[in-house]
């Protein structure tokens, strides 16, 4: 905006619509004081001031305005009808302004003059905003490095105080900085620790790292300054090298390296490493005088077992002899000896017992088995016991399972004898067997049609167990009832526990007392591989029941 100073209306007039022609906006001011006012409340472009005004003459408008910060620098013009003479010019220069026009004016040449000055006076104006700015921006700048200068020291100091040799490189790795350790290994800041003879040089390393842009993690042997060993040669010791590339955005601007004394630690290894060694091979003979003593102990398991079972039958048959031909009428003597016959009866089945659960350690074959049809011949073995009691006995579906057959057999034979013994009087026995796949190795996992585990469900309504006793009943000779109550030697459920757990199964039961008992198996429908179901082989479910007519 372009200010018009003068006290005659008419001047104001003319010079205001010759400027507003050429689209400069204008204000005006009709005195001195008011356009002092005026210039303290709005900015000026270039300011057309009158001399010849009363009260207060340009001049001295001009030296005022000069006082003002914000507008000494607004260009001036000066025009002059009356004060034409070299005195006046020169004091209107002396005053502030940077041109004397005397009247009449042309306003072509006032037209050209003001669009120069115009022009001039935007672009000091934008000069000087450009300084400003590159004022500030060098004052942040100098921040910066200091901010940098204090991060470096920060860094240096923090390097100092670590144990380790630290270091710091250029972009192009040449080094920088490094801290006192360096010195216990290189003779100054310039020149690498030296590596052990046929070693890589940390020089190279470093230079495929720099080709790379990716850290680097090794071992290295490096000299140590003026040192030996004690067989007097040069002291080499191992270090853990890490370098590592400080970015800004995507360009590296530095490594960091540190080396790390390593030594004490990789003796220690060694040494570990030799006596894990050691007691490896130790193990390994330890475990081959077990397999040849579980071998002894199996051979002499079934020679004693044998004969024991010989001098037992000859018991059980003289005895027998003896209760039927000579003692049936004295009725004391007919007790002793069946108390006898019972006995042998008992030791006899107790040898096969542990006969079975020694010969559990031998390694055996894993094939597929058909658990519907092996739990079809158990039930045929126990028809007569089934029948006696009245048992009703549901078998569902149960996928094929790779799996010992001999020690399936054995599970549940133990788990439905159990069953069938250790029912409620004068109620009869229910037993339901069914199985389902799921996916994870936990007897609670949901159901699932491809999963690698089959849980098999042994359910019945006998007189069950409190639960605190889970432990117990899978423990071998353990028992929960009176051997004079239900007969037993305590064995069968610590073979069917330790066969599930050969097959890389689990076994447990939920049961409450008088509310029956649920045996629930879980078995790896393949062995050595928890993979997916590929060939589901099922047996058509039956049901075996007997009715009391």
């Amino acid at each position: 905006m372009i200010l018009i100073v003068d006290d005659k209306p008419e001047n104001i007039l003319s010079l205001k619509k010759t400027l507003e022609l050429y689209n400069f906006e204008v204000d005006t001011a009709l005195s001195g004081e008011e356009a002092l006012k005026k210039i303290l409340k709005t900015n000026y472009t270039l300011i057309i001031l009158d001399v010849q005004m009363p009260s207060m003459d340009g001049f001295e408008v001009a030296e005022a305005i000069s006082g003002y910060s914000k507008a000494k620098d607004v260009p001036i013009i000066f025009l002059s009808a009356v004060n034409k003479d070299k005195k006046f010019v020169t004091r209107g220069y002396a005053s502030g302004g940077i041109d004397y026009i005397t009247k009449p004016v042309d306003p072509d040449i006032l037209i050209l003059k003001v669009k120069t000055f115009y022009k001039l006076y935007e672009q000091t104006k934008q000069l000087s905003q450009m300084q400003a700015q590159l004022q500030e921006e060098v004052e942040v700048r100098k921040q910066a490095q200091a901010s940098l200068s204090d991060t470096v020291k920060e860094l240096h100091s923090i390097l100092e105080s670590i144990p380790q040799i630290a270091f710091t490189a250029k972009a192009d790795g040449t080094l920088e900085y490094v801290n006192q350790h360096w010195y216990a290994y290189s003779p100054d800041l310039h020149s690498w620790p030296e590596t052990l003879p046929g070693q890589t040089p940390v020089k190279e390393q470093l230079a495929r790292v720099l080709a790379s842009g990716h850290s680097l993690e090794t071992e290295v042997f490096i000299k140590r300054k003026a040192a030996e060993n004690v067989f007097g040669a040069p002291d080499y010791r191992c270090h853990l090298l890490r370098v590592t590339p400080v970015k800004e955005g995507a360009q590296i601007v530095k490594w960091v390296g540190t080396f790390t004394d390593i030594a004490h630690q990789k003796q220690a290894n060694e040494i570990l490493e030799q006596r894990v060694e050691e007691r490896t091979e130790a193990l390994r003979a330890m475990n081959l005088a077990l397999e040849i003593s579980n071998h002894d102990l199996q051979q002499f398991a079934s020679v004693a077992s044998h004969d024991l079972k010989e001098p037992l039958r000859k018991i059980q048959l003289f005895s027998s002899i003896l209760r039927d031909r000579h003692v049936s009428r004295d009725d004391e003597s007919l007790q002793y000896i069946t108390r006898i016959v019972n006995s042998s009866e008992r030791m006899s089945k107790l040898i096969n017992d542990l006969l079975g659960y020694s010969r559990l350690s031998v390694d055996s074959a894993f094939e597929p088995v058909q658990l519907n049809r092996t739990i079809t011949d158990i039930l045929s073995d126990l028809e007569l016991s089934i029948q006696e009691k009245q048992a009703a006995i549901v078998v569902a579906d149960i996928p094929q399972i790779e799996a010992i057959p001999g020690q399936m057999r054995q599970v549940f034979q133990n788990i439905i004898s159990n069953s069938l013994k250790f029912s409620k009087k004068d109620v009869r026995p229910e037993i339901s067997i069914s199985a389902a796949l799921v996916a994870e190795k936990d007897l609670d996992a949901p159901a699932a049609p491809n999963g690698a585990w089959c849980r098999i469900l042994i359910q019945d309504n006998g007189i069950g167990f409190n639960e605190k006793y889970l432990d117990k009943i899978f423990t071998i000779f353990q028992r929960l009832n009176a051997r004079e109550e239900y007969e037993g030697t305590g064995i069968g459920l610590a073979i069917a526990k330790k066969v599930i757990e050969k097959h890389q199964g689990l076994i447990s039961a939920r049961s409450q007392e008088g509310q029956g008992a649920t045996f629930i198996l879980l078995l790896p429908v393949r062995q050595h591989a928890s993979q997916m179901l590929e060939d589901n082989s099922l047996e058509p479910g039956h049901s075996y029941g007997v009715t009391a007519g």
